[in-house]
């Protein structure tokens, strides 16, 4: 029989993003929509700021009277009026005057500059210019931060206070965002207890579906934990249920092809389309995706250094093109080695833990391969990965590092 070379990494992964489509989107007040995925282009309705505004308390004039002005030769203007923000009277600036104006004022017709009043000394009605003020010196323009028509945000892009703000500026109370999806983490396993359930000899509680769980938290998709035997009727009645109610479903465990190793098999008694089972990364080799009532189940090993580089490599960003997000990846950073960094096998993706340092201008990735399987993943800050084609990267070398924090 010939057996088939499981995938590569990055074939696995175009194949999870181009199968998963984002949600449906929604209408949600602007502020309800922190953390979301916008679903649409936002177009600019309105010019932010509206008119040309000052941008300190002091007094709109015509640069070129002032443009000689110092302390040693002051210049003289008639001060004829006061504009504040909000005021929409219509004044003008004419030759050898000025108009007093107070932040966010409209810029009078005829000035094209402000002299900020710490330059300046005012005598009944006539102002004291003692510094120059080249044309459009502290101006905002208008439309110099959103311009009607223009595409203030791209769809996929993430909700932010900043991005929030900048969308009210446009003209936006509501906004479309995609629904955050539901993510069901199904722990599976004779062995495995819920944390917080009494804990008999030879149990362990279910660490892997609570570190899961915290990495779908992070990216603020809902989640809802199982813990099921290695039963196959159990194990079908709970990922059937899961298929029904949820937008996406992770298992932890069961994932290969031993006796007690279901999870496989009781999707392909429930019609899953299989796109992968095991592909060419170390930890996490038996990772698999595929979609089962048109949503996506993402198989994941049992171990921990495995389960969650499974995840993080291949669920994770799943999960995020469900939610709409553009980039669907790990944050990457270049980072310096600390020491030599191996691997076995020159055709497989090696991902390795580790820490990072302040390190001049790259900080320092130290391994952390010499720690406990538990320890290791909890101190881990970013994750270095030796790819396809090489079995070392050498110390000193400079690399792109995925971040963890």
């Amino acid at each position: 029989m010939v057996r088939t070379l499981p995938l590569g990494l990055h074939q696995a992964l175009k194949i999870t993003i181009d199968r998963v489509d984002p949600l449906p989107s929604k209408q949600v007040e602007l502020l309800d929509g922190l953390d979301h995925a916008l679903a649409a282009d936002m177009i600019a309705r309105v010019h932010s700021p509206s008119i040309d505004a000052s941008m300190k308390d002091g007094y709109a004039v015509i640069s070129s009277e002032v443009a000689q002005a110092s302390s040693d030769h002051p210049v003289r203007l008639k001060w004829i009026d006061v504009l504040a923000a909000g005021d929409d009277r219509s004044i003008r600036v004419t030759p050898r005057t000025a108009v007093r104006v107070l932040t966010g004022a409209c810029i009078p017709s005829g000035a094209n500059a402000v002299v900020a009043e710490e330059f300046t000394e005012t005598k009944d009605d006539v102002v004291i210019v003692y510094k120059h003020a080249e044309p459009g010196r502290n101006i905002l323009f208008k439309s110099s931060d959103v311009a009607v028509g223009e595409v203030v945000c791209k769809k996929g892009t993430l909700v932010t206070p900043g991005i929030a703000g900048m969308l009210a500026a446009a003209g936006y109370d509501r906004i479309p965002v995609v629904k955050r999806p539901s993510v069901a983490i199904v722990a599976t396993g004779d062995e495995v207890v819920a944390p917080g359930q009494p804990l008999p000899d030879g149990k362990l509680y279910a660490s892997n579906m609570t570190t899961l769980g915290g990495w779908c938290r992070r990216y603020r998709l809902r989640t809802h934990l199982d813990v099921v035997k290695d039963d196959f009727t159990a194990l079908h009645r709970v990922l059937k249920n899961c298929a029904e109610t949820a937008d996406a479903i992770v298992t932890s465990g069961g994932a290969w092809t031993g006796d007690r190793d279901l999870v496989a098999k009781v999707l392909d008694r429930l019609g899953w389309q299989k796109s992968f089972h095991r592909i060419r990364i170390g930890p996490g080799k038996a990772v698999g995706f595929g979609m089962l009532n048109q949503k996506p189940v993402f198989i994941l090993p049992g171990g921990p250094p495995s389960n969650l580089m499974g995840f993080l490599q291949i669920a994770l960003p799943g999960l995020l093109k469900l939610a709409g997000h553009t980039h669907t990846g790990l944050p990457v950073i270049n980072a310096r080695l600390a020491s030599e960094l191996t691997g076995r096998y020159a055709d497989w993706t090696q991902f390795i833990y580790g820490t990072l340092e302040k390190d001049g201008d790259a900080p320092l990735f130290r391994s952390l391969a010499d720690k406990s399987r538990l320890r290791s993943m909890a101190e881990a800050q970013a994750v270095v990965a030796i790819p396809e084609g090489e079995t070392m990267l050498p110390a000193g070398s400079i690399v792109p590092v995925q971040s963890l924090e």
